[in-house]
C-alpha cells in the first residue's frame, strides 16, 4: 500500500452525517493499489474496545491518481469511533490515527481511532427539498424579453437581434419574464437564477446604487411580486443574484464618504486604503464597484436586511451570491442563520469559479455554480485536452471535493452571463452541445440551462454572449430544444432525482449510470441515452 496516497479525515468530507443515525465515510487510496478487501471497524465511542463491528467498503471511483472507497453505516450509538482494516493478500493493514500500522491495539483505541464524537441533529447538512428535481433556466434580464410595452422607452439603444457592446440596452425586464412563464414551463423549466433586478445605471446591474427599488428599467417592485406568484402558482422558483462583496459609487452611503471623508459616519463600511486621495477597494480594476467592508458589524446586517426583505415581502426561493469568495466568512455564516431562520428551503448558491469546500460544510452555502464542471466539459468537448478515460477522472474528482449531500444541490452549468456560450466553443456542433446538456443532467447535481441554448444561441465573451432573444422560434422545434424537454421530464422522475451517478470510463467511452438509466459519451462527443 502507498501510504503518501492514504488520505481521510473525521467529520469532513470524508466523514459526513447522511441523517442522525447514518455516516458516510471515505477513503482515499492509490489508484494503483487494489488491494482485496477494506473493512471499517466501528462501534460506540465507549464500548469500542470490547464491541465492535465490520462493514466492507465499496471502491465507488477513481480520478487521475487515486482511488476512493466508501461505506454507509447505520449506528445504534451516534457516538462513532472507528479504523480501516485493509487487506493484501495474507498481509492485513490497520489505519487509523496513528497513520498506516501492521498492528491496532484495540483495548486502547481511545487514544489513537478515528471519531466523529456525537452526531447532533443541527450540524447535519440537509439538501434543500426541492433542488432534487429542479432545472434551473438563468436569464440575464435586460435581454431575455420586453414586456412593459407602455414603459419610458428612450434609454434603449439596440435594437432586438443586433449584436451588443457593453453600454447597450435593448429593453428586456421583469414584465416580460412573466409573459413568457407559459413558454419556460412547456420546456419542464421549474427554477429561474435571474441577473441582478435593484437600481443600478448599467445593464448588468452589478454595480447597485439601491437595494431596496427595483430598476425602473426593468420594472416596478409589483412586477417583481407578480412573478414571483404566477411562478409560484406554476411550481416555478425564482432566485435573484445578491451582490453584496460590491455596490455602486451611486451608493448613498459611499457618496457620503465621498463627501465627507474620514467624517463620514460609513467611512468603514468600505475598505478604504488612502485617504488623499481616497482610494479603495473595489470588485476587480473597477474604481466604480467600491468593496463593501463585510468584517464591519454594521455592514453585516445592513446586507443581511436587504436579503431578508425580499424573501419575506416578495417571497423568493434563493439567492445565487456574487463573487462570494471575496466575502468573509464571518458574514457568510451570520447571513445563512438569518435566511434559514425566515425561509429553511431558500437556497445559497455561490459564484465561486474553484473547490470551494471550506463554504460548504453546512455553515455558509448549500452550493456553488459548478465551473469546475464547465471547464471539465470545455477541456473534453470544446479543447481536446481529454479522452473519455481522463473525462471521468475529473468529473470523479470534482464529485469527490464535497459530501453527498453538498453534491446533489451544485448548479452543474456549461456557460453563463460571464463565459462564452458553449456551442460557440465547439464551433457551432450541436452533436457535441447535446452530448454535453445530456451529461448536465445525469451528473450529480442540479443542471442550469442558460437562455437562448434551447435556440442553439451563439456568442463570444462578454457582452457577445448576452444577446438578446430570438422570440422568432418561440413556437419552432428543434433537436436541442427537445432533447432538453426530455430531460428535464427525467429529472422530475423521483428515481432519476433519487440515484447517485456512477461514472465509469473505457474503450473509448464514458459511461453515467443513475438508476436504470444510462448516459454513454464517446471520445468524438457523440452520446446515447438509455432508459428514456
Amino acid at each position: 500500500m502507498d501510504e503518501n496516497a492514504l488520505l481521510h479525515y473525521p467529520e469532513s468530507k470524508f466523514c459526513f452525517a447522511l441523517g442522525q443515525d447514518t455516516v458516510c465515510l471515505r477513503l482515499r487510496i492509490s489508484k494503483s493499489d487494489n488491494p482485496d478487501r477494506i473493512n471499517v471497524v466501528y462501534g460506540g465511542k465507549y464500548t469500542y474496545a470490547t464491541v465492535r463491528k465490520t462493514a466492507q467498503m465499496q471502491r465507488i471511483c477513481e480520478d487521475r491518481l487515486f482511488a476512493y472507497y466508501s461505506a454507509v453505516l447505520k449506528l445504534n450509538d451516534l457516538r462513532l469511533v472507528y479504523v480501516f482494516e485493509i487487506t493484501c493478500g495474507e498481509n492485513v493493514y490497520f489505519y487509523s490515527e496513528d497513520g498506516l500500522t501492521e498492528k491496532f491495539d484495540f483495548e486502547l483505541s481511545y487514544y489513537n481511532c478515528f471519531q466523529y464524537a456525537y452526531i447532533n441533529k443541527c450540524d447535519i447538512i440537509e439538501p434543500v427539498g426541492w433542488m432534487d428535481t429542479a432545472t434551473f433556466y438563468q436569464i440575464f434580464v435586460e435581454r431575455f424579453n420586453m414586456g412593459g410595452a407602455s414603459k419610458d422607452k428612450s434609454y434603449i439603444n439596440l435594437k432586438w437581434g443586433d449584436i451588443p457592446d457593453p453600454k447597450s440596452f435593448a429593453g428586456g425586464d421583469i414584465k416580460g419574464i412573466t409573459r413568457k412563464l407559459g413558454y419556460l414551463n412547456g420546456l419542464g423549466i421549474n427554477a429561474l437564477y435571474l441577473t441582478p433586478v435593484f437600481r443600478s445605471v448599467s445593464n448588468h446591474k452589478y454595480d447597485i446604487s439601491d437595494y431596496y427599488e427595483i430598476d425602473e428599467n426593468f420594472g416596478s417592485k409589483a412586477d417583481l411580486k407578480e412573478l414571483v406568484e404566477k411562478a409560484h402558482s406554476m411550481g416555478i422558483k425564482v432566485v435573484l443574484d445578491a451582490v453584496f462583496n460590491h455596490c455602486s459609487e451611486n451608493l448613498k452611503e459611499f457618496k457620503d464618504v465621498l463627501q465627507k471623508g474620514r467624517k463620514s459616519a460609513y467611512y468603514d463600511w468600505f475598505v478604504i486604503t488612502n485617504d488623499n486621495p481616497l482610494e479603495y477597494e473595489c470588485f476587480a480594476s473597477c474604481k466604480y464597484m467600491p468593496k463593501f467592508n463585510t468584517s464591519n458589524p454594521e455592514v453585516c446586517q445592513y446586507l443581511i436586511g436587504i436579503a431578508t426583505y425580499w424573501i419575506k415581502e416578495y417571497d423568493i426561493d434563493g439567492w445565487r451570491l456574487d463573487v462570494s469568495d471575496e466575502v468573509s466568512h464571518t458574514f457568510w455564516r451570520q447571513f445563512r442563520t438569518a435566511v434559514k431562520a425566515i425561509k429553511p428551503d431558500c437556497v445559497l448558491i455561490g459564484e465561486n469559479w474553484h473547490d470551494a469546500n471550506v463554504y460548504l460544510r453546512g455553515d455558509q452555502f448549500d452550493s456553488i455554480m459548478n465551473y469546475a464542471f464547465t471547464k471539465a466539459c470545455l477541456d473534453f468537448y470544446a479543447f481536446g485536452q481529454f479522452g473519455v478515460e481522463e473525462f471521468a477522472c475529473k468529473l470523479n474528482e470534482i464529485l469527490m471535493r464535497n459530501t453527498d449531500a453538498v453534491n446533489k444541490m451544485m448548479l452543474n452549468l456549461l456557460d453563463s452571463h460571464d463565459t462564452h456560450r458553449f456551442l460557440t466553443r465547439v464551433n457551432g456542433d450541436k452533436k457535441k452541445l447535446m452530448s454535453a446538456l445530456a451529461l448536465t443532467y445525469f451528473f450529480t447535481g442540479v443542471p442550469c440551462i442558460y437562455y437562448g441554448t434551447e435556440n442553439a444561441m451563439e456568442g463570444g465573451y462578454d457582452p457577445d454572449c448576452r444577446r438578446t432573444f430570438d422570440w422568432s422560434l418561440e413556437n419552432k422545434d428543434n433537436e436541442v430544444k427537445s432533447l432538453i424537454k426530455r430531460l428535464t421530464a427525467l429529472k422530475r422522475t423521483p428515481d432519476f432525482a433519487a440515484a447517485r451517478a456512477v461514472i465509469s470510463a473505457g474503450c473509448g467511452r464514458l459511461t453515467v449510470s443513475r438508476g436504470k438509466y444510462n448516459l454513454t459519451v464517446y471520445d468524438d462527443g457523440g452520446f446515447a441515452v438509455e432508459g428514456i
